[in-house]
């Protein structure tokens, strides 16, 4: 499923949206930076409430296909600026991590 499906399937706010065509494959849910770049895979939903500019360079690192802020999180003009910039797509949710996890489990497996 790609990042544009993936967005308007499950209704998810779309801050930017550079790559719409990357492939998801599974999902990872973290907030500690250092420990998602070591442990998302490739082609993963990462999902976090984290929106600071470090997101996007470890969404980069790790070649996540997409990052899902949750809980209403928001990104600023400088994290969206550099999201597309760098390619990565930014999504947004009013839904905790868990309820998005449950939400998107079938989908990203």
């Amino acid at each position: 499923m790609t990042v544009e499906r993936f967005a308007n399937e499950f209704g998810f706010d779309i801050l930017c949206m550079p790559a719409p065509e990357k492939e998801i494959s599974g999902a990872y849910i973290g907030d500690l930076l250092s420990w998602v770049m070591g442990k998302a895979e490739q082609s993963n939903v990462w999902l976090t409430i984290m929106s600071n500019i470090n997101t996007v360079a470890v969404a980069t690192l790790a070649d996540t296909s997409c990052i899902l802020l949750c809980e209403g999180v928001r990104a600023d003009g400088e994290l969206l600026r550099t999201a597309s910039e760098k390619g990565v797509n930014i999504l947004s949710t009013e839904l905790t991590s868990f309820e998005a996890a449950v939400k998107i489990k079938d989908a990203v497996r």
